[in-house]
């Protein structure tokens, strides 16, 4: 098999939870990290192949990026349909379950753009994932 080539023959189980009980580090472990939000974000805006991916969350590596898909996968949030054979394009979007982050990714993005005002000093730049996203209540 190429190095490349998904692996698709074995599911990656869900991540153990460090601390069993405590619903803080199930998020955590499911959504925390450098990429996974601005994954969500822009996966919420809808479907996207791994190259739209990799441009919109630039400047990261095309491993990590696999890396936080694959989590993002094994923990239901992300799905994956692969177009055809390799090297045929993937498509990445949200799963129902990984959609219901909307709301909590949007109150991030909110609480990012405040402190990014406060941190230059009250002026209000644009940003890459300055475009709200559109959430349920």
């Amino acid at each position: 098999m190429h190095k490349n080539a998904p692996r698709r023959n074995h599911p990656r189980p869900p991540r153990a939870n460090p601390l069993a009980d405590c619903p803080l580090t199930a998020a955590f472990a499911a959504i925390g990290g450098k990429w996974k939000l601005t994954l969500i974000y822009w996966l919420a805006h809808g479907e996207a192949h791994f190259a739209g991916l990799r441009r919109r969350a630039a400047p990261i590596s095309a491993k990590v990026l696999t890396e936080q898909l694959r989590e993002l996968e094994a923990d239901g949030i992300v799905e994956r349909d692969a177009t055809g054979p390799v090297p045929q394009p993937v498509i990445y979007r949200l799963t129902a379950y990984g959609a219901a982050l909307a709301p909590l990714v949007e109150q991030v993005r909110i609480w990012g753009e405040a402190h990014l005002r406060r941190r230059r000093g009250g002026s209000a730049a644009a940003t890459a994932c300055a475009v709200p996203l559109v959430t349920r209540r």
